[in-house]
């Protein structure tokens, strides 16, 4: 089985090395100044749930939000006491795409905020949804579609998913567009996802060639601007759509990505090994405690007394022996030598890590 592991992590590893090497989209690198969506959120009330929602003596905000909505409504519930179970309040986020219009529809999320058990069969009443400004730009409503299951007994209750979020798709109405003249912009940066000097160069080169001219520039490791008026397409539109679909082999850094909670380790092609001498083993301490009770004799004075008796070793468990790694050595040899050799993966990590620390992994070093 870890010879299986060893050869498909190997393969892995290929694999990622010619998706390295092939060249990929500009649109695909990097985001364009002006073109981004902006994040809205509101307020809302999810009705219709089987007796799943806010008990509405815990929360006190779900009876005021929905008084004020009756009340809108020309009904007068002031003084009335009622608790009804199949309501829940909830926040409801969604994202406004760039160069969204009025009357397009965009998708929400919805989550509850109070001791709902589930959203389930709910439908989200007119919800306003507001920007960082202040201003509605659009407007939710619908039924929920939730993600999970919950089923009680008398004794026990058992979930499955997260029945108390859910979204809305096309649930929500754009009423106000972004005041954005993309047209009147003379130059638009091109901000690239991971800043590289190399890369950046590389899409400035790209660029100029495909237009024949100094139409980009780079001015930092992040950023590439390009000039609209030199591009001369007419408009920046014309130009981005020109320069998105141009092909760039990225260069990527040395990384090393660890989960120490799942033993995960991914880690580029780039990577190398100096010179450096490893040796691992396992020690196990074993303690049992075995009291022993001493009683007098009969008919004798005296306390039954309790006499401790404790058996402790240590066991070392096989592990790795001295081995040397050769200078240049890529960090994928090296885990497949030691995956061949039955290496569990919290080893393979606490081995990476002594290797890091000797200075001998040239490649920057992450763990979550």
């Amino acid at each position: 089985m870890r010879r299986f592991i060893a050869t498909l992590l190997l393969s892995f590893i290929a694999c990622c090395h010619v998706a390295a090497a092939s060249p990929v989209r500009i649109k695909d690198l990097v985001e364009f100044d002006g073109v981004r969506g902006n994040d809205l959120v509101g307020y809302g009330l999810v009705v219709g749930l089987h007796g799943t929602g806010d008990g509405l003596r815990n929360s006190p905000f779900t009876e005021e939000i929905m008084a004020n909505m009756l009340e809108r409504l020309g009904v007068n519930v002031s003084g009335e006491q009622f608790r009804p179970k199949n309501v829940a309040a909830v926040f409801v986020t969604a994202t406004l795409p760039p160069f969204s219009r009025s009357g397009s529809r965009i998708d929400v999320s919805v989550s509850a905020i109070g001791d709902a058990k589930s959203l389930m069969g709910g439908t989200l009443i007119m919800t306003p949804l507001t920007a960082a400004d202040g201003q509605i730009y659009a407007v939710g409503q619908g039924t929920i579609i939730a993600g999970g299951a919950q089923a009680e007994g008398e004794g026990a209750n058992v979930v499955a998913g997260v029945p108390t979020a859910g979204v809305i798709p096309s649930g929500a109405r754009v009423e106000r567009e972004i005041d954005f003249d993309f047209t009147q912009l003379t130059t638009i940066r091109l901000a690239l996802r991971d800043p590289d000097f190399t890369t950046a160069g590389r899409i400035e080169a790209v660029i100029n060639s495909s237009f024949g001219r100094a139409v980009s520039r780079m001015l930092d490791a992040g950023t590439v601007e390009l000039d609209i008026a030199a591009s001369r397409t007419g408009s920046p539109a014309r130009t981005i759509s020109r320069v998105e679909n141009l092909t760039v082999e990225p260069e990527r850094r040395a990384r090393v990505i660890v989960d120490q909670r799942s033993g995960t380790i991914v880690m580029g092609d780039e990577v190398r090994i100096s010179r450096v001498a490893v040796s691992q083993g396992n020690l196990t301490l074993r303690i049992e405690e075995t009291p022993v009770a001493v009683q007098p004799n009969p008919f004798a004075p005296g306390e039954t007394v309790v006499l401790p008796r404790t058996n402790a070793e240590i066991v070392e468990e096989p592990g790795i022996g001295l081995a040397e790694v050769s200078g240049g050595t890529s960090l994928a040899e090296v885990v497949a030598g030691l995956n061949a050799l039955g290496v569990a993966p919290r080893d393979l990590i606490d081995i990476l890590k002594s290797i890091k620390a000797a200075g001998a992994l040239h490649a920057e070093f992450i763990v979550h």
